[in-house]
């Protein structure tokens, strides 16, 4: 079953909360996204039904094996963006921003040399 943007949205959102929180909330996801309780709620059944989130065991949301994969590609490939556009000179916030509008649309490869530039800029930025 292919995910579409706002199920990646919501995975890498969930992902991020559980990097700062011991338990993500649906409330959590409501207050991040700026959605509805309704809205959020209607995306969790899809997500769960697809097997890309399950309930913690402590409570909240917890990403599956296959939640957890779309999350950190989405998530990897919003750092890398992010990092790149401000490596333009692009300020941080409208750099996070353009990355999450992004992110969802480039190719493996292009991610991959992308990857290869930034990492290139780094050595060079060491030296």
């Amino acid at each position: 079953m292919a995910i579409h943007e706002s199920g990646e949205n919501y995975l890498e959102q969930i992902l991020i909360l559980s990097r700062q929180k011991n338990k993500v909330r649906a409330v959590d996801l409501c207050t991040a996204l700026g959605f509805s309780r309704p809205t959020v709620s209607v995306m969790l059944r899809h997500l769960r039904a697809n097997g890309f989130v399950a309930d913690a065991e402590s409570g909240g949301l917890a990403l599956t094996e296959k939640g957890l994969a779309v999350a950190a590609r989405m998530y990897e490939r919003h750092c890398l963006l992010a990092e790149a556009l401000m490596a333009l000179g692009v300020s941080r916030d409208t750099a996070l921003e353009d990355a999450c509008k992004i992110e969802h649309d480039l190719s493996d490869e292009t991610v991959a040399c992308l990857k290869a530039y930034l990492e290139r800029l780094r050595s060079d930025e060491a030296r």
